[in-house]
């Protein structure tokens, strides 16, 4: 990661969210080289124009990092590319560890923040928030923390925003997560569920199973939705097993089809399946 000059201000906006207490815990912070690339690519496949949105209260309007975790290297990733489609694009890396962020302020910039928070964002009174990615962080927390850190969140980004909320293996290899949508008043829309592979491993239904997002992981028993998806995914791959023949890639498709054709609403689209993103649509 290269330095950049600190600014004078470092300091002050690491102590933003002192004077209330910080919704959350310290997490493992792990994390590893590019973790989340498949991630922030995934965002710009999806919707680009969330980077890019300039109506409103959107054009000056942040990208929260989430959890970023023992160092700034998955912000300043995160900056490297969406800035490639928005070189004014302001990015904020939130963490609740004090030893974190001091680490990280060194690399802040005038468009990059280093932050003390927690799910309450701590966001300076004209800010808002048009996206939002937390992965690796709600997977570590109870069940029942999951419904009060969304509610929270859902007051600090704008109507239309998005938030990725998800979890990955240690080198981001596959993953799968939550996309949920701000709506009016001050809720979530659930829009989809996506999992992703780089093939790297192979295609194994249930490595994406032991890494679902903390709303499902516990629900995977007979009766919820979850669990039927994934016994259903299972016999897809299994009956389309022959399609392995011509590629990894190929037999992934030809599982999402299979998938769909028993009900589930799977975006088909080549550009999904063919780059690795299965997306069920909710």
């Amino acid at each position: 990661m290269k330095r950049t000059s600190q600014k004078p201000d470092g300091e002050s906006l690491l102590h933003l969210s002192t004077t209330k207490k910080r919704m959350g815990k310290p997490t493992r912070g792990k994390t590893a080289d590019n973790r989340l690339r498949r991630v922030d690519n995934f965002i710009l496949l999806y919707e680009p124009s969330l980077l890019t949105r300039t109506d409103g209260l959107f054009a000056d309007s942040l990208f929260v990092d989430l959890g970023y975790g023992f160092d700034a290297r998955t912000t300043l990733e995160s900056a490297s590319r969406f800035r490639r489609v928005n070189l004014d694009l302001k990015i904020l890396g939130v963490e609740i560890d004090k030893e974190r962020v001091e680490a990280a302020l060194p690399f802040a910039d005038d468009k990059t923040f280093f932050r003390l928070g927690g799910f309450n964002l701590p966001l300076n009174p004209a800010e808002r928030v048009r996206l939002i990615r937390a992965f690796n962080v709600l997977r570590q927390y109870e069940e029942q923390d999951f419904s009060p850190a969304y509610e929270q969140l859902a007051g600090c980004i704008l109507p239309g925003g998005l938030m990725v909320e998800g979890t990955s293996t240690p080198y981001g290899n596959v993953w799968a997560a939550n996309l949920a949508r701000r709506v009016e008043p001050a809720q979530w829309s659930f829009e989809a569920l996506v999992f992703s592979t780089n093939f790297h491993a192979g295609f194994d239904v249930e490595e994406f199973q032991t890494i679902l997002p903390k709303n499902y992981i516990h629900r995977m028993v007979k009766g919820e939705n979850i669990f039927h998806f994934f016994e259903a995914w299972k016999r897809s791959a299994a009956e389309s097993a022959h399609a392995k023949t011509f590629g990894l890639k190929q037999w992934f498709s030809a599982a999402a089809g299979a998938l769909a054709q028993k009900g589930f609403n799977i975006d088909l689209h080549k550009k999904w399946l063919g780059k690795g993103y299965l997306i069920w649509r909710l």
